[in-house]
């Protein structure tokens, strides 16, 4: 499964706690970034990091993932995310989680062809996904960010294709 984030720290503000839990539970869970970062945080995650320029000249389209958590951000202002994303969707395989304020979700993401206005998901954070996303926020100087104790996602679709399985 891969996220998809502008930075490391708003990967793990938003979906650190649940990255965690997935790479424990078993997922092979890679955090793309439009940065070049200290991987510090990710790994203390449990997780591997790229940045979207080397995943993107792999010519990475999406079509090997199960599953894709991104930024509502990046997804509505990097073309490339947006094709990457779409083509994963045509395979009918992935779960596509999207984080970000779910007015700005619905805005950002008009003219896509995905509906970002879908169901919300709240996934409960393990006792140690807190833990472990404290430390990854502390490593990345995120300041003042308790680790809350759920994450909220919107259930993302390309229009007119359901995705019925949860992650």
């Amino acid at each position: 499964m891969a996220a998809i984030a502008p930075t490391v720290a708003d990967a793990i503000e938003n979906a650190g706690g649940w990255l965690f839990d997935q790479a424990l539970a078993g997922w092979d869970v890679t955090v793309i970034t439009a940065e070049q970062a200290d991987c510090r945080p990710l790994q203390i995650l449990g997780v591997r990091d790229h940045t979207l320029d080397s995943a993107l000249s792999h010519r990475a389209d999406g079509t090997c993932l199960s599953a894709i958590a991104v930024s509502a951000v990046v997804l509505s202002r990097d073309e490339r995310v947006l094709r990457m994303v779409l083509a994963a969707l045509e395979t009918g395989l992935p779960e596509l989680r999207i984080w970000g304020d779910a007015d700005m979700t619905s805005a950002d993401l008009r003219g896509t062809g995905l509906d970002g206005a879908a169901s919300s998901v709240a996934h409960r954070l393990s006792s140690a996904a807190r833990a472990f996303k404290a430390q990854a926020l502390a490593a990345a100087a995120v300041r003042g960010k308790s680790s809350a104790d759920t994450e909220v996602f919107r259930r993302g679709s390309r229009r007119g294709l359901g995705l019925a399985s949860a992650f």
